[in-house]
C-alpha cells in the first residue's frame, strides 16, 4: 500500500480535482482499491463525492467522518445537525470508510477547523495510526490525502502518514512562488518526525496549451532551479472548463467526452507510478 499525500500552500491550483481524478483512474482503469482521505477542514474532496443532502444524511446517522480520526472522544455534529443518539467514543480500527462509486472515503468534516487551536496532544500521528489500524487490513493499494494549502497540523498528518508526496501546481508566477517555501516547510517537518517521504516531484495542472508561453516559461524556470529540474512531471492536466463548471456534480475525468483529457491523465498516473 502506498500513502500519497497532494500538497500545495496555494489554494485554486486544481489541487483537489488532481487528486479525485488520480484516485478515480486508479480505480477505474487499473482496478485498484483507492481511498481518497479529505483532511482539508474546507472538505472540498467530500463536496465533489456527496450532495448536501447525503453529507447531511450522513451526520444525521452518526456516520464516520475524519473529525472522528482526530477528536475519537467527542462527536460534534449536534452544533450543526439534531440527533438523538449520544456520540460515542472511537478507536482507529472502528472507523469505516464508505465507498463512493470506484473509489472509497472518509467523508471530510468542517469542524475540523475547532482542533485547529488544540496542541500537545499528538493529533498529529492519529491519521497514520488511522491508515495503519484501521486501512491497511482491508487491502488497499493507494491512499491518495487531499491536503489544506496551510501548513497546518492537517497538513503535517498527512506527511506523516504519507510515503510520498506531489506538488500541483499552475503555471503562473503567483502560483509558483511558494513551492521552495513549501519544500522547506516539508523538510522541516521530515526532520522533526523523522520522516522517510519522497518528494515524487511538481505536475502542472490547468494548462491552457502546452505551446504557450506561460507554460513554456513555468517548465524553464523549474528546469533552471536546482530542487526541482529533476522533479518536473512531462504529463499535465489542461485546464477545461468542463471539468471546472460540473466539479461538484460529475468530477472525474474518465466519465468525460475528452480524449485528449482522458489521456494526459493517464500519462500523469502511469507517471506517477513509475516514480514510485
Amino acid at each position: 500500500m502506498k500513502v500519497i499525500s497532494f500538497v500545495n500552500m496555494k489554494g485554486g491550483v486544481g489541487k483537489t480535482t488532481a487528486a479525485l481524478n488520480v484516485a478515480d483512474f486508479l480505480a477505474r482503469a487499473y482496478d485498484k482499491k483507492v481511498l481518497i482521505l479529505d483532511v482539508d477542514p474546507q472538505f472540498n474532496v467530500t463536496q465533489c463525492l456527496f450532495s448536501g443532502e447525503e453529507y447531511v444524511e450522513i451526520l444525521r446517522a452518526q456516520g464516520d467522518t475524519v473529525l472522528d480520526v482526530f477528536d475519537p472522544e467527542a462527536k460534534s455534529y449536534k452544533s450543526s445537525v439534531s440527533v438523538d443518539a449520544e456520540p460515542e467514543s472511537k478507536t482507529p480500527s472502528a472507523i469505516q470508510p464508505l465507498r463512493r462509486g470506484a473509489v472509497w472515503t472518509l467523508p471530510g468534516n468542517i469542524e475540523l477547523y475547532r482542533l485547529e487551536m488544540v496542541a500537545g496532544e499528538g493529533r498529529e500521528f492519529a491519521l497514520k495510526r488511522f491508515i495503519d489500524e484501521a486501512i491497511a487490513p482491508l487491502g488497499f493499494d493507494y491512499v491518495i490525502i487531499d491536503t489544506p494549502p496551510t501548513p497546518s497540523i492537517w497538513m503535517t498528518s498527512a506527511l506523516i502518514a504519507s510515503d510520498c508526496y506531489v506538488i500541483p501546481v499552475k503555471p503562473d508566477p503567483l502560483s509558483m512562488i511558494g513551492i521552495d517555501l513549501l519544500r522547506s516547510i516539508i523538510e522541516r517537518r521530515s526532520k522533526t518526525y523523522a520522516l522517510k517521504l519522497k518528494c515524487l516531484g511538481v505536475f502542472f495542472t490547468m494548462v491552457e496549451r502546452p505551446d504557450s508561453i506561460i507554460y513554456s516559461n513555468a517548465r524553464e524556470n523549474l528546469s533552471r532551479n536546482t530542487l526541482w529540474k529533476d522533479r518536473v512531471f512531462n504529463s499535465y492536466i489542461p485546464k477545461r472548463a468542463e471539468l471546472a463548471k460540473n466539479q461538484l456534480t460529475q468530477p472525474f475525468i474518465l466519465l468525460m467526452e475528452d480524449y485528449d483529457l482522458r489521456q494526459n491523465l493517464k500519462g500523469l498516473v502511469d507517471e506517477m507510478i513509475g516514480r514510485m
